[in-house]
Formats: structure tokens, sequence, C-alpha cells
């Protein structure tokens, strides 16, 4: 029964109502055969909500309608899992999931958001709009802003729908994302052994990675570079575990940044005596597992076992095989692949965020003469950021800083 639940969960995860339905209508008949009226009854329930559905997206694909992508999220206690809806000429053309693991207990669901549109955007070009359910920051949303228009070399906009077909998308990716949910954390736990030992035979390790580690390397429109370090044991995340590194020396090198946060973090793993882990996981393809196979070898750990997972192909490289391995897409080994890397790439994204928001809080405000930390606080809270505070009148000044305060940064811009 579970294994149907879950095949049925894919099919709809995949877009495949048509077939889904085809299935829930045949299993509806065999129930009212057998006499189980009340599976028979949820069964047909379950079709008409999938037929209401289809109805609602045909509804929405609405030719005239501006490019668009809408942006679901569901938080809980595990984790969030956002569902995108790329919308082109009227049309759904395709949904994409991102997921992020051990989010909750100190992330809000806007900085949620906008770790999703960054990561979702790296390597793709924006629409015009951008649909979200709710506000960003305003410091997150004039950076990404900023960021998208300008891959796009024309104007992007991350708005909030509030009513109508606009609104109705993003209530439905919503409900697709709390389906996705449900199918990627609340899983029995031999889910997990299952995906364990699929990795044991494809790395060829002795026992289980119980311990998997994961790498990933952060950049932002040429600013520092970071790096996270997030650790996954029995197939759940440690979020206790999780390491940030400002990368100090080759900072716009991935392949240098991958190779020194490698050799950081196990150096400072050598002088504890351990732990290690069973698996180490790369963010990238050959060059950036060659370069964390540098920095373990000159640590003497050249023993232990690392893989690079490639973006967008999803393909696991080895050190010892120029051909990368390719696992089925439904696989659980591949799935909590992702999830480790995913929530690695979350994990970078929101530290360089904040400590992008810091550097360009204290690289200008801090040089105005009379302009204390406290006041640099209440400046960001009204304005939202630098170029707020930079756009602001005398008027709005003077209510937050005192006349002399607004005289103080005024005449600071002006001659900036």
């Amino acid at each position: 029964e579970y294994r149907a639940a879950a095949d049925r969960t894919q099919l709809f995860l995949e877009g495949r109502n048509d077939e889904l339905a085809a299935r829930l209508r045949r299993e509806m008949a065999d129930a009212a055969e057998g006499e189980h009226y009340e599976k028979a009854a949820h069964l047909r329930d379950a079709v008409r909500t999938i037929e209401t559905l289809q109805a609602r997206q045909q509804k929405m694909a609405t030719p005239g309608q501006s490019d668009r992508d809408a942006f679901g999220l569901k938080v809980g206690a595990s984790g969030a899992v956002a569902q995108i809806f790329q919308v082109r000429n009227g049309k759904v053309i395709e949904k994409i999931e991102l997921v992020y693991e051990g989010t909750s207990a100190d992330a809000e669901t806007p900085e949620i958001l906008a770790a999703a549109v960054q990561q979702f955007y790296e390597e793709r070009e924006a629409p015009p709009e951008i649909h979200v359910p709710e506000p960003l920051a305003p410091a997150d949303l004039e950076a990404l802003e900023g960021w998208l228009s300008l891959n796009r070399a024309r104007r992007v906009r991350i708005v909030v729908p509030r009513r109508g077909d606009k609104r109705g998308l993003l209530e439905l990716a919503a409900r697709n994302a709390a389906v996705a949910y449900q199918a990627r954390f609340n899983q029995p736990a031999v889910g997990s052994y299952d995906a364990l030992e699929t990795l044991r035979q494809v790395f060829g390790l002795a026992a289980l990675p119980r311990r998997i580690e994961c790498f990933d390397i952060s950049t932002m429109q040429g600013s520092e570079t970071v790096a996270s370090m997030v650790v996954c044991e029995e197939g759940r995340m440690r979020r206790a575990e999780y390491r940030k590194f400002r990368i100090r020396e080759a900072v716009h090198d991935d392949f240098m940044s991958m190779r020194e946060v490698v050799f950081r973090r196990y150096r400072k793993v050598l002088e504890a005596g351990g732990p290690f882990p069973d698996l180490i996981l790369i963010d990238g393809g050959k060059g950036q597992l060659n370069a964390a196979y540098d920095a373990l070898r000159e640590l003497g750990l050249g023993n232990l076992v690392a893989a690079g997972i490639a973006k967008k192909e999803e393909l696991l490289y080895v050190r010892d095989s120029e051909d990368p391995i390719a696992l089925p897409a439904t696989s659980p080994a591949l799935l909590l692949v992702q999830r480790i890397r995913d929530e690695a790439h979350r994990f970078a994204v929101t530290f360089h965020r904040a400590s992008r928001t810091k550097r360009d809080l204290t690289s200008e405000l801090d040089d105005i003469q009379g302009i204390g930390p406290g006041r640099r606080r209440a400046l960001l809270r009204t304005f939202g950021s630098v170029t707020g505070v930079r756009r602001a009148t005398r008027e709005d000044l003077t209510k937050v800083v005192g006349a002399r305060g607004a005289d103080a940064i005024l005449g600071f811009f002006a001659n900036a």
C-alpha cells in the first residue's frame, strides 16, 4: 500500500495527471468489486480532485498573459519544499522542485523564498515577473531584482499577486509543494536505508555511508566568496554540525575555493581526532572533485571517499572513472544526494546573503560621522537598505536620526 501511494505521488509531482487519474479509476473499480466501498469512495474523491486541478490549470493557460514563474512553498518541522511553475505564452510549461532540509529552526519564510529564488536563477534566465506568496525582506528584494535584471539585461520584478488567476496559480503551486513535502519528509525510515545501501554499492564502500558531509561554494556578482558544509547522519540532517567558511585566498576561483574549504575542514577534524565522514559530497563536477582530493591528499587523507554531483545533469563523479554515474531519477539514493546537495546550497546562499547585507551596511554607513551602531540599525529598519537611506528625504531622515544626523547623511552622500 505504501509503494502504491508513493507511485501515485510520483505521478502527481511529475504532472502525469491523466495517467494518475486512469490508475485511480482502476483501483476504484477493484475496490468496489471487492466491496471495499469506503476505499472506493476515497479514490473517487481523489479522481475528482485531480480533474478539478486539471480544469483549473487549463483555465489559467490563457494566451496573452505575461511570462512569469510562480513559487509555491511549504515549510514544516523537517524543512521546506518549493514548487516553481514556469508560465510561457500563457501556459504552464514546466514544474520544478527544490528541497531544503532542517530550515524551520531559525529561518523565516521570506528568507527561504529568497534563497530559492537565487538558487533557481543561477543557471536560468528570469522572466519579466516572478511571483512569490509573500513579500521578501527589502534588502533581499533589492539585491535579487538588481541581480536578475542585470543578468537578463531587462527589468525583472518580484511581486506578490493578491487576486485573480495569478494568485490562483500561486496557490496551486503551494498545494503541489505541500504534497511534495509529504512525499519527501514523511517516508518510512526504510527509505533512508535503501538509499544508503545503494550509495554503498555505487561507491564501493565497505559499510553504509552513515555520515555524509557535503560542501558548496557561493559567489554572487563578483562579491566575496563563502562556503558551506552540511552533515547528514542516517539519512537525516544534523544542523548543529553545519559549518560556514569565508574563502580567504582564491575568492574568484571555484576549484581553489573548494580546495581551501576542504583543507580547512579536515585539518580541523584531524586535530580533533574525528569524526570522519563515510562519504564526502562536492557540489560540482570533476574539477571541483579533483580540487577536493588535492586537499585530502595533502592532509594524508586520500583514502576518504568523495564524489561530485553536477547540476542540471545530476550525474555523480568519482575519482577513478572518467565516466560519470547516472542513477535513475526516482532512485532513493539520488533523491538523498540531491536533498543533501540542495541543503548545502541553501545554507551557503543564506550565509552569503547575510554576509553581503552586513558588508553593504557597514561599507558606507560606518563612514558617516555621528551615525553610530544604534542609528545605523534604526536607519536600516526604516529604509530597508543603504540605497533606501541614500534616497530618503531630509524630512524622513530627520524623523529617524534628528536634523544634525540627517544633514550628516545628506552631506556624506552628496560628496560620495
